[in-house]
């Protein structure tokens, strides 16, 4: 009979694919979209059409702040274990208060709040890398609104 005392996982599937780049990419539109609705609030011309963009743009706004909480609950849940949380302790307080901040988004259009949100997402990914003994470097965002993320320096070929 086969008797298997031991099994180690840190995901349902243990597929080792983790990277933080969809939530820096999810924080970054939520900031684009704070702009693009602002943008539409200052115009005093509110037709159809304009209510309708507002109606879009706030929809997906809320939608990249959602992806923002399922990665990063996934990443922490799923990926941070013994040592990386001896090591980074304050992980727990770091995806708390991502979560809180997303959920900020979402309710409202604060660009603060956008901004606060990158900048704790860019320290949960400079951890993340951090455990995988990998080095980042900080650079701008080649598209709107072109704020700092964090990235990996990646091996050349």
């Amino acid at each position: 009979m086969l008797t298997i005392d031991t099994a180690h996982a840190h995901c349902d599937i243990p597929c080792k694919v983790y990277d933080p780049a969809v939530i820096q990419y999810s924080a970054l539109s939520i900031i684009r979209f704070m702009d693009l609705i602002a943008d539409e609030i200052k115009d005093s011309d509110m037709n159809a059409s304009k209510i309708s963009q507002l109606a879009r743009l706030t929809a997906v706004k809320e939608q990249h702040a959602k992806e923002v909480k399922s990665e990063v609950s996934t990443i922490w849940g799923d990926y941070f274990k013994e040592p990386q949380i001896s090591k980074y302790p304050e992980i727990h307080e770091l995806t708390h208060s991502i979560m809180q901040l997303a959920s900020k988004c979402k309710q409202d259009i604060n660009r603060d709040n956008g901004v606060e949100l990158l900048e704790k997402v860019n320290k949960f990914t400079e951890i993340f890398w951090e455990t995988k003994n990998i080095k980042t470097e900080k650079c701008y965002a080649p598209y709107p609104p072109e704020l700092v993320i964090v990235c990996p320096v990646l091996k050349s070929v």
